[in-house]
Protein backbone atom coordinates (compact mmCIF):
# COMPACT_ATOMS: atom_id res chain seq x y z
CA UNK A 1 0.00 0.00 0.00
CA UNK A 2 1.38 3.36 -1.01
CA UNK A 3 1.01 6.43 1.14
CA UNK A 4 0.67 8.34 -2.12
CA UNK A 5 -2.74 6.71 -2.57
CA UNK A 6 -4.16 9.16 -0.05
CA UNK A 7 -3.24 12.04 -2.35
CA UNK A 8 -5.26 10.54 -5.21
CA UNK A 9 -8.70 11.94 -5.89
CA UNK A 10 -11.52 9.35 -5.76
CA UNK A 11 -12.48 7.04 -8.60
CA UNK A 12 -16.06 7.62 -9.76
CA UNK A 13 -18.05 4.48 -10.56
CA UNK A 14 -20.96 5.20 -12.91
CA UNK A 15 -24.02 2.94 -12.84
CA UNK A 16 -26.93 2.60 -15.24
CA UNK A 17 -30.43 3.67 -14.24
CA UNK A 18 -32.10 1.46 -16.86
CA UNK A 19 -33.97 -1.63 -15.69
CA UNK A 20 -36.58 -2.79 -18.20
CA UNK A 21 -35.21 -4.78 -21.14
CA UNK A 22 -38.65 -5.33 -22.63
CA UNK A 23 -39.78 -8.37 -24.65
CA UNK A 24 -40.68 -10.25 -21.48
CA UNK A 25 -37.05 -10.44 -20.44
CA UNK A 26 -35.82 -10.26 -16.90
CA UNK A 27 -35.12 -6.93 -15.28
CA UNK A 28 -31.59 -5.67 -15.65
CA UNK A 29 -29.48 -2.75 -14.50
CA UNK A 30 -25.83 -2.92 -13.54
CA UNK A 31 -24.08 -6.24 -12.95
CA UNK A 32 -22.98 -6.40 -9.32
CA UNK A 33 -19.58 -8.15 -9.68
CA UNK A 34 -18.50 -5.54 -12.21
CA UNK A 35 -18.82 -2.98 -9.42
CA UNK A 36 -17.67 -4.99 -6.41
CA UNK A 37 -14.56 -6.62 -7.89
CA UNK A 38 -12.81 -3.44 -9.11
CA UNK A 39 -14.09 -1.61 -6.03
CA UNK A 40 -12.40 -4.21 -3.82
CA UNK A 41 -9.09 -3.81 -5.67
CA UNK A 42 -9.13 -0.03 -5.27
CA UNK A 43 -10.17 -0.10 -1.63
CA UNK A 44 -7.39 -2.61 -0.88
CA UNK A 45 -5.02 0.01 -2.31
CA UNK A 46 -6.60 2.72 -0.09
CA UNK A 47 -7.95 4.57 -3.12
CA UNK A 48 -11.24 6.29 -2.36
CA UNK A 49 -14.30 5.65 -4.49
CA UNK A 50 -17.64 7.34 -5.12
CA UNK A 51 -20.73 6.29 -7.06
CA UNK A 52 -23.08 8.07 -9.44
CA UNK A 53 -26.03 6.83 -11.48
CA UNK A 54 -27.41 8.27 -14.68
CA UNK A 55 -30.66 9.52 -13.15
CA UNK A 56 -29.47 9.70 -9.53
CA UNK A 57 -30.64 7.54 -6.66
CA UNK A 58 -30.60 3.77 -6.34
CA UNK A 59 -29.57 2.04 -9.56
CA UNK A 60 -31.19 -1.27 -10.54
CA UNK A 61 -28.93 -4.27 -10.06
CA UNK A 62 -28.69 -7.92 -11.06
CA UNK A 63 -26.05 -10.62 -10.64
CA UNK A 64 -26.41 -10.57 -6.86
CA UNK A 65 -24.59 -13.88 -6.33
CA UNK A 66 -23.78 -14.03 -2.64
CA UNK A 67 -21.76 -17.23 -3.11
CA UNK A 68 -19.17 -14.81 -4.48
CA UNK A 69 -17.41 -13.64 -1.29
CA UNK A 70 -16.60 -10.18 -2.67
CA UNK A 71 -20.21 -9.64 -3.67
CA UNK A 72 -21.35 -10.86 -0.24
CA UNK A 73 -18.87 -8.61 1.57
CA UNK A 74 -20.25 -5.48 -0.06
CA UNK A 75 -23.91 -6.45 -0.45
CA UNK A 76 -24.16 -7.17 3.29
CA UNK A 77 -22.40 -3.91 4.20
CA UNK A 78 -24.75 -1.09 5.17
CA UNK A 79 -22.29 1.60 4.13
CA UNK A 80 -22.18 0.14 0.62
CA UNK A 81 -25.98 0.02 0.45
CA UNK A 82 -26.21 3.60 1.71
CA UNK A 83 -23.75 4.67 -0.98
CA UNK A 84 -25.86 3.00 -3.68
CA UNK A 85 -29.05 4.62 -2.37
CA UNK A 86 -27.45 8.05 -2.30
CA UNK A 87 -26.03 8.08 -5.84
CA UNK A 88 -25.97 11.59 -7.26
CA UNK A 89 -27.03 12.01 -10.87
CA UNK A 90 -24.00 11.94 -13.14
CA UNK A 91 -24.97 15.38 -14.48
CA UNK A 92 -24.49 16.81 -10.98
CA UNK A 93 -20.88 15.72 -10.44
CA UNK A 94 -17.72 17.66 -11.32
CA UNK A 95 -15.02 15.93 -13.33
CA UNK A 96 -12.30 17.84 -11.44
CA UNK A 97 -13.22 16.02 -8.24
CA UNK A 98 -12.03 12.62 -9.56
CA UNK A 99 -8.87 10.93 -10.72
CA UNK A 100 -10.70 8.39 -12.84
CA UNK A 101 -14.13 7.43 -14.09
CA UNK A 102 -15.23 3.81 -14.34
CA UNK A 103 -18.32 2.73 -16.28
CA UNK A 104 -19.71 -0.43 -14.72
CA UNK A 105 -21.32 -2.94 -17.06
CA UNK A 106 -24.68 -4.65 -17.10
CA UNK A 107 -27.18 -4.84 -19.93
CA UNK A 108 -29.01 -1.72 -18.75
CA UNK A 109 -26.06 0.41 -19.85
CA UNK A 110 -26.89 -0.26 -23.49
CA UNK A 111 -29.99 1.93 -23.19
CA UNK A 112 -28.92 4.93 -21.14
CA UNK A 113 -25.11 5.27 -21.42
CA UNK A 114 -24.62 5.95 -25.16
CA UNK A 115 -26.75 9.09 -25.52
CA UNK A 116 -26.54 10.52 -21.99
CA UNK A 117 -25.42 14.16 -22.28
CA UNK A 118 -23.69 13.77 -18.90
CA UNK A 119 -21.75 10.72 -20.09
CA UNK A 120 -20.71 12.47 -23.30
CA UNK A 121 -19.57 15.58 -21.44
CA UNK A 122 -17.73 14.14 -18.45
CA UNK A 123 -16.01 11.43 -20.48
CA UNK A 124 -14.65 13.95 -22.96
CA UNK A 125 -13.58 16.32 -20.18
CA UNK A 126 -11.78 13.67 -18.17
CA UNK A 127 -10.11 12.06 -21.17
CA UNK A 128 -8.87 15.38 -22.50
CA UNK A 129 -7.59 16.33 -19.03
CA UNK A 130 -5.54 13.13 -18.93
CA UNK A 131 -7.64 11.47 -16.26
CA UNK A 132 -8.27 7.72 -16.46
CA UNK A 133 -11.39 6.62 -18.35
CA UNK A 134 -12.30 2.98 -17.72
CA UNK A 135 -15.17 0.63 -18.54
CA UNK A 136 -15.93 -3.07 -18.35
CA UNK A 137 -18.19 -5.52 -20.24
CA UNK A 138 -21.18 -3.47 -21.45
CA UNK A 139 -19.77 -0.38 -19.72
CA UNK A 140 -17.97 0.67 -22.94
CA UNK A 141 -21.46 1.49 -24.25
CA UNK A 142 -20.59 4.81 -22.59
CA UNK A 143 -17.82 5.33 -25.12
CA UNK A 144 -19.56 4.68 -28.44
CA UNK A 145 -20.81 8.24 -29.00
CA UNK A 146 -18.19 10.28 -27.11
CA UNK A 147 -16.47 12.80 -29.36
CA UNK A 148 -13.40 14.86 -28.53
CA UNK A 149 -13.00 18.60 -28.98
CA UNK A 150 -11.79 18.06 -32.55
CA UNK A 151 -14.99 16.19 -33.41
CA UNK A 152 -13.38 12.75 -33.67
CA UNK A 153 -14.69 9.74 -31.79
CA UNK A 154 -12.74 9.09 -28.59
CA UNK A 155 -12.42 5.39 -29.45
CA UNK A 156 -11.21 5.98 -33.04
CA UNK A 157 -7.80 4.37 -33.42
CA UNK A 158 -7.81 3.21 -29.77
CA UNK A 159 -7.37 -0.36 -28.61
CA UNK A 160 -10.41 -1.38 -26.58
CA UNK A 161 -12.03 -4.45 -25.10
CA UNK A 162 -15.78 -4.83 -24.59
CA UNK A 163 -18.49 -7.49 -24.39
CA UNK A 164 -18.16 -9.28 -27.71
CA UNK A 165 -20.84 -10.03 -30.27
CA UNK A 166 -20.00 -13.70 -29.65
CA UNK A 167 -20.74 -13.33 -25.94
CA UNK A 168 -23.97 -11.45 -26.71
CA UNK A 169 -25.05 -14.41 -28.85
CA UNK A 170 -24.06 -16.80 -26.07
CA UNK A 171 -26.34 -15.08 -23.54
CA UNK A 172 -29.21 -14.89 -26.03
CA UNK A 173 -29.52 -11.11 -25.92
CA UNK A 174 -28.76 -10.18 -29.52
CA UNK A 175 -32.41 -9.49 -30.30
CA UNK A 176 -32.97 -7.57 -27.06
CA UNK A 177 -30.14 -5.04 -27.03
CA UNK A 178 -30.51 -1.86 -29.10
CA UNK A 179 -27.15 -2.45 -30.81
CA UNK A 180 -24.18 -4.81 -30.70
CA UNK A 181 -21.39 -3.25 -28.69
CA UNK A 182 -18.36 -4.78 -30.42
CA UNK A 183 -19.72 -4.03 -33.89
CA UNK A 184 -20.59 -0.45 -32.99
CA UNK A 185 -17.19 0.26 -31.44
CA UNK A 186 -15.58 -1.00 -34.63
CA UNK A 187 -17.87 1.27 -36.69
CA UNK A 188 -16.54 4.19 -34.63
CA UNK A 189 -12.99 3.24 -35.58
CA UNK A 190 -12.03 1.40 -32.40
CA UNK A 191 -9.36 -1.28 -32.61
CA UNK A 192 -11.42 -3.90 -30.78
CA UNK A 193 -9.31 -6.56 -29.07
CA UNK A 194 -11.39 -9.71 -28.59
CA UNK A 195 -10.39 -12.71 -26.50
CA UNK A 196 -12.16 -16.05 -26.13
CA UNK A 197 -15.62 -15.81 -24.55
CA UNK A 198 -15.59 -15.45 -20.76
CA UNK A 199 -11.82 -15.01 -20.43
CA UNK A 200 -10.08 -12.17 -18.61
CA UNK A 201 -9.15 -9.53 -21.19
CA UNK A 202 -8.07 -6.06 -20.11
CA UNK A 203 -6.76 -3.55 -22.66
CA UNK A 204 -4.87 -0.39 -21.73
CA UNK A 205 -4.34 2.33 -24.35
CA UNK A 206 -2.88 5.39 -22.66
CA UNK A 207 -5.40 6.58 -20.07
CA UNK A 208 -8.18 4.44 -21.58
CA UNK A 209 -8.74 1.14 -19.75
CA UNK A 210 -11.35 -1.37 -20.89
CA UNK A 211 -12.29 -4.96 -20.08
CA UNK A 212 -14.28 -7.51 -22.03
CA UNK A 213 -16.62 -9.23 -19.58
CA UNK A 214 -17.33 -9.97 -15.91
CA UNK A 215 -14.17 -12.07 -15.76
CA UNK A 216 -12.20 -8.91 -16.57
CA UNK A 217 -13.68 -6.71 -13.81
CA UNK A 218 -10.97 -7.21 -11.18
CA UNK A 219 -8.31 -6.76 -13.86
CA UNK A 220 -9.79 -3.41 -14.85
CA UNK A 221 -9.63 -2.40 -11.20
CA UNK A 222 -5.97 -3.46 -11.09
CA UNK A 223 -5.19 -1.45 -14.22
CA UNK A 224 -6.89 1.65 -12.75
CA UNK A 225 -4.96 1.18 -9.50
CA UNK A 226 -1.66 0.77 -11.33
CA UNK A 227 -2.30 3.83 -13.51
CA UNK A 228 -3.10 5.98 -10.49
CA UNK A 229 -0.19 4.76 -8.37
CA UNK A 230 2.43 4.92 -11.11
Amino acid sequence: MSSSSHLIKPVLFVLTSHKDLGQGRQDSGFYLPELTHPLHVLEEASIFTEFASIKGGLPPVYGVDLADPINAHYWNDQAFQDKLNACPALADVNSDDYSAIMYVGGHGTMWDFPDSPAVLAITREMYEQGQVVAAVCHGPAALVNVTLSDGSYLVAGKKVAAFTDSEEHAVGMVDAVPFLLESTLKERGALHQAAEDWTNNVVVDGSLITGQNPQSAAGVGEAIRDALLS
